[in-house]
């Protein structure tokens, strides 16, 4: 289950690979909760910065990370990650996803999103994911 690459694919993947470095953004994070703007001239999606917490399962049980999303007429124009680790290797993991993140996201379109692997961080893409669909139900409120 081990594997070093990163990206973002349209398919969902799992697994746990080791990356390599072990650092971490941190933005504040809530529970689905979004400032909406205007309403997207492309797609469904307000305009607006919204934040929420993904769960995943790891080895080590039920993990979080904490996902804030701006996005302008359905695109991510910027992305931060908080990360929540319960243990050294979640906050290793944790910490390349955070690193990396930015890079597979700003600049794509909400509804293209589907990350499988970031900096050689798998699992943690299964609580981005999680935010990222409760962040889409907001922004098209």
């Amino acid at each position: 289950m081990f594997a070093a690459a990163a990206g973002v694919s349209l398919l969902g993947a799992a697994g746990c690979a080791p990356g390599a470095q072990d650092s971490a953004a941190s933005a504040p994070t809530a529970a689905a909760t979004g400032a909406q703007g205007q309403q997207a001239a492309e797609g469904s999606y307000a305009d607006g910065t919204y934040s929420a917490d993904g769960h995943y399962q790891s080895p080590n049980g039920t993990e979080t990370i904490g996902i804030t999303l701006t996005l302008e007429s359905g695109v991510v124009t910027a992305v931060e990650a908080q990360t929540h680790p319960s243990n050294p290797n979640t906050r290793r993991f944790q910490g390349e996803f955070a690193s990396g993140i930015a890079a597979q996201v700003v600049g794509r379109s909400v509804d293209e999103l589907q990350v499988s692997k970031v900096a050689g961080s798998s699992l943690t893409s299964g609580g981005f994911n999680d935010a990222l669909a409760q962040i889409k139900a907001e922004a098209s409120r």
